[in-house]
């Protein structure tokens, strides 16, 4: 039986010399931000657009344009930058249409940011629009979508899933749960096969006593998103946690802020959403934020504190919502 309990995190005030060292793990600063959803039919033809696609512009043309916004975009890359993360996560859907010209603003978004090593990109849904448009794009996110083994060994860079990155005791695993689907369909699927992979690796840095973060672009557990959205094997995904845990699950698709726990034998596991990293908002919900975490090790484990950036649509910047709080109970 899998138990999910869906929760607002609690907010309590933590002591100022929290960033601070804590046994001989440097605590880390890691970035959450997702579906900034890029948009330029610049470079495309008609035939680009005799598939799935006509659906999205529709979609765009209608609502979605007033809903993104590159000052919005703008603002977070100034703000983020302003608070130094040692590491930065995009949880997918960095284009609209999967349209040549929208991989190259995703990548330039990419590269303002930060260097490959210090960001970390994952696949969404909008990203696979249609079956060419991930084969055509990932050529330019390339070197922000592999393994550290890859890159430490000079090779051409070879996109896998899951791929892994470890920053000091913290690995990052990355997964993907993108995957061409049918007109009105926004679903999910991980695999046989990177689920097995998955396995694996949980075990292998879990016997490490390594803090393992989980990067998805679709909620793996339910009650976040509709069905017509949905992960199609998050039973099997949260059965596989239950077995083996985690330390932390991001994700993003919903395009609200949310909080989730996973029940398992040895603990809760927190699977946190953020909405649109371009997103005006037309509710606060829907509003662009992105999440920083502090993780570091303490006598019980790992703690793990994080806070809210919010966008301000009247001012153009975004603000922090609260100091530090624990991300669990």
């Amino acid at each position: 039986m899998i138990v999910v309990k869906h929760e607002e995190c609690r907010r309590e005030e933590l002591p100022a010399d929290m960033v601070t060292e804590v046994g001989k793990f440097h605590p880390l600063i890691l970035a959450h931000l997702s579906d900034p959803h890029f948009f330029s039919p610049t470079d495309s033809r008609l035939t680009d657009f005799l598939n799935k696609r006509l659906y999205g512009y529709l979609s765009w043309r209608w609502r979605r344009r007033h809903e993104h916004s590159d000052k919005v975009v703008s603002a977070l890359i100034k703000d983020l930058k302003s608070q130094h993360p040692d590491h930065i996560t995009v949880t997918g859907d960095l284009t609209h249409l999967g349209l040549p010209d929208e991989y190259r603003r995703a990548a330039e978004f990419l590269r303002l940011l930060g260097p490959p090593e210090q960001v970390t990109v994952i696949p969404g849904n909008h990203d696979a629009y249609v079956t060419s448009a991930w084969e055509n794009g990932q050529n330019l996110w390339r070197s922000y979508l592999v393994g550290d083994s890859v890159h430490s060994l000079g090779e051409e860079p070879k996109i896998s899933f899951p791929f892994i990155r470890e920053r000091g005791d913290v690995v990052l695993i990355g997964l993907t749960t993108a995957h061409p689907c049918l007109p009105l369909l926004a679903t999910g699927t991980l695999g046989k096969t990177q689920l097995q992979h998955l396995e694996v690796l949980l075990n292998k840095y879990g016997s490490r006593q390594q803090c393992r973060v989980i990067l998805i672009h679709h909620p793996p557990v339910p009650g976040v998103i509709n069905w017509r959205k949905r992960l199609t094997d998050y039973r099997a995904f949260c059965k596989l946690l239950q077995r083996q845990g985690a330390e932390l699950v991001l994700h993003g698709h919903a395009h609200i802020a949310s909080c989730s726990f996973l029940e398992t034998p040895a603990g809760r596991i927190p699977v946190v959403g953020v909405p649109s990293a371009s997103a005006i908002g037309r509710t606060p919900d829907r509003r662009s934020e992105y999440n920083l975490y502090h993780i570091a090790r303490s006598d019980q484990g790992w703690q793990i504190k994080f806070k809210r950036c919010r966008y301000s649509l009247s001012e153009n910047k975004f603000f922090e919502r609260g100091s530090w709080q624990p991300l669990l109970p």
